[in-house]
């Protein structure tokens, strides 16, 4: 299927529409709890909303099914896009009443992300370069799954939404070399290249040519207009098709659509203030009260969660009539079987009451049974 087939599929309501309720939840929940980061998911709305809209698989029915596709948001300060995307796809912990209770006590929507504390969340993000970090570690185990099951059970994306923040930090350095080193060719990381920090503008502290950073570290690095979604679109599909982790530098404006603050660094990490939200809605056609989407557009953002029930069904009979059934489940499960607890138990009883130390990183040579070793 083609980008202009995908854009077929979807219903009457445009992908700036689709974009639109992404801005107005963010602002409205950052504008309720007088507290957050809408400028953020406001300027990335665009692009997300291509990737979710046309290229992502996933199945909020079951937040875990092991192909999904895995998104990161590295930039967990943004952390309302998340949310936002999570409400209207139809996450079952992420209803309206969630957003409108952002960064409250005892609410689903933390300040950032956090792993195990909303569905779909794939890792814990905020402290910068942590989640691009953590996102090759996952273009890693999709490798290693397809290396020993094939694709037909291991064949997913690992898309990551990145700020200067995280590039900025010396975690981001080792983890893109290695990712480039691997060849994680499933690796996909959009740049929110918005050219501001909470201080200002960028050029304050990094001169950085982040395109070449990347190649040099054997990435494909492309530059796009973040706001344009065919130009995005084409962007994300080359990156499909190609052989090497890819980048993708999303120009944007932060804050894009605020009435007469687009593009300023006040959007990062304030309140945009009752005025502004509402000269933003006039700005926008966006004639609803806060916390609203209209059923057609949330109709629209449920297709993604469609899409993802079916992949995820046909990978289920897939997974039922693989040989490696057994094995790719014990893999998941994280069981490594007998014979590997008795040579532990073995070791543990050999060197209780020697006076020897031996350190953990010496190597031993485990006697194990072929056919028990192939399988791990």
């Amino acid at each position: 299927m083609n980008i202009s087939q995908k854009i077929e599929t979807r219903n009457a309501v445009s992908e700036q529409d689709m974009a639109n309720a992404i801005r107005f939840l963010a602002m409205d929940a950052v504008q309720k709890a007088n507290s957050g980061h809408p400028g953020m998911p406001m300027g990335m709305a665009d692009a997300v909303t291509v990737l979710f809209n046309r290229f992502i698989t996933i199945d909020p029915s079951m937040p875990d099914w092991p192909n999904r596709d895995r998104f990161v948001l590295s930039a967990g300060h943004g952390s309302m896009l998340l949310y936002a995307i999570h409400h209207l796809i139809g996450f079952s912990d992420m209803p309206i009443s969630q957003l409108a209770a952002f960064r409250q006590m005892g609410s689903k929507t933390a300040g950032h992300p956090e792993y195990g504390h909303a569905l779909g969340i794939e890792t814990t993000t905020g402290p910068l370069g942590q989640g691009i970090a953590t996102a090759v570690g996952m273009a890693i185990a999709e490798q290693m799954m397809a290396a020993r099951f094939g694709s037909s059970l291991s064949d997913h994306f690992t898309y990551v939404v990145a700020g200067d923040g995280c590039l900025q930090e010396g975690i981001s350095h080792e983890a893109i070399d290695l990712a480039g080193h691997l060849k994680l060719r499933k690796m996909i990381v959009l740049w929110d290249d918005n050219h501001i920090s909470i201080d200002g503008a960028t050029e304050l502290s990094t001169s950085m040519d982040q395109l070449a950073r990347f190649r040099a570290a054997g990435w494909d690095a492309q530059a796009v207009d973040g706001h344009d979604p065919e130009a995005v679109a084409k962007a994300i599909d080359r990156a499909r098709k190609s052989r090497k982790p890819s980048l993708i530098a999303c120009r944007t404006r932060i804050g894009k659509g605020a009435a007469s603050m687009e593009g300023s660094h006040k959007t990062h990490g304030a309140a945009l203030g009752d005025k502004e939200v509402a000269a933003t809605r006039e700005k926008l056609g966006w004639h609803h009260p806060p916390f609203f989407v209209p059923s057609d557009i949330k109709s629209a953002w449920e297709s993604v969660a469609s899409r993802g029930q079916t992949a995820r069904e046909a990978w289920e009979i897939r997974r039922d009539t693989s040989r490696s059934r057994k094995r790719y489940e014990q893999t998941i499960e994280r069981d490594l079987g007998p014979e590997v607890a008795r040579q532990l138990t073995k070791f543990r009883a050999e060197h209780r009451n020697k006076a020897t130390k031996v350190a953990t990183r010496q190597p031993r040579r485990w006697r194990l049974r072929r056919s028990t070793a192939r399988h791990h």
